[in-house]
């Protein structure tokens, strides 16, 4: 029994790429993405790796918002919500896709989707003449993770966090309580000890029937954030993958227009249509 133990726990190391990244099929996506006005984004991850993104622009943008989606999705995935949140928070938007995602090169790891997302803030604060500080980070599920560290590293006009952890080894724990998975799992997303360092403006939201990510996770991550500006929208009956409902916008928009009203640093202003 324990042999037989041991190989499936090894089998599981093997396979915890693959589960940890789902890369959707390239082919399978609405590349054109027909009614979305857009510009291809090109730019390099800090070890050379090329990568992919839409940048959606706004003439009227109040600030700028980086999206970084989930493990099974790409930015063909998310052309609608890109245009949503355009119009929605008076945004200019970055969707953008990690290494070994979409048309980005590479394979995924979380030293390289970290410094995929550090990358694409870069970006779009260069694209519109802003400090990557100032920069809005949104990030759902997998995508929480590389926006934690963002705004850890770089700082964030504000962190968006969507139906995301405190440690992805916590989840991996939750769905295989019979694996030892803090001790030999390599893609860890640390959001727990990571956003203690961004003492900026937190909004969390979730979902309260979310069986892939449990709220309590999200919650303890919550807890852990310095912020004296937070707020968490718990969303009653609604699972993981369910569609944020169309208040949370609301919502989102006032607590990120608060915040615009507390700080006196630079906007997107003008530029974000460039």
């Amino acid at each position: 029994m324990l042999v037989t133990y041991l190989l499936v726990v090894l089998a599981m190391t093997f396979l915890e790429t693959w589960l940890v990244y789902p890369v959707p099929r390239v082919e399978s996506g609405d590349w054109q993405a027909a009614g979305l006005a857009r510009e291809d984004a090109w730019f390099t991850s800090a070890d050379g790796t090329r990568l992919h993104g839409w940048f959606v622009p706004n003439a009227a943008a109040k600030r700028a918002v980086l999206y970084c989606h989930g493990n099974g999705e790409d930015v063909a995935r998310n052309a609608g919500l890109a245009a949503h949140l355009r119009d929605a928070l008076d945004a200019a938007v970055l969707v953008f896709d990690y290494r070994g995602y979409g048309k980005s090169d590479g394979r995924p790891n979380e030293p390289g989707c970290i410094a995929d997302g550090l990358a694409a803030q870069r970006w779009l604060a260069e694209r519109l003449g802003i400090a990557p500080g100032d920069v809005v980070l949104m990030g759902r599920s997998l995508g929480g993770g590389v926006a934690v560290a963002g705004a850890a590293e770089q700082g964030a006009r504000a962190l968006v966090l969507e139906s995301t952890f405190s440690r992805l080894t916590d989840v991996a724990a939750y769905h295989y309580p019979w694996m030892p998975v803090r001790l030999v799992m390599r893609n860890r997303y640390d959001s727990l000890s990571r956003i203690k360092r961004y003492p900026g403006p937190v909004i969390q939201s979730h979902g309260s029937l979310d069986t892939l990510i449990p709220i309590e996770l999200g919650r303890q991550l919550f807890d852990a954030a310095p912020s004296s500006e937070k707020q968490f929208v718990e969303l009653t009956g609604r699972g993981h993958n369910a569609p944020q409902p169309e208040g949370y916008y609301g919502q989102l928009r006032a607590f990120l227009d608060r915040v615009d009203e507390a700080s006196a640093g630079p906007r997107a202003g003008g530029s974000a249509g460039k």
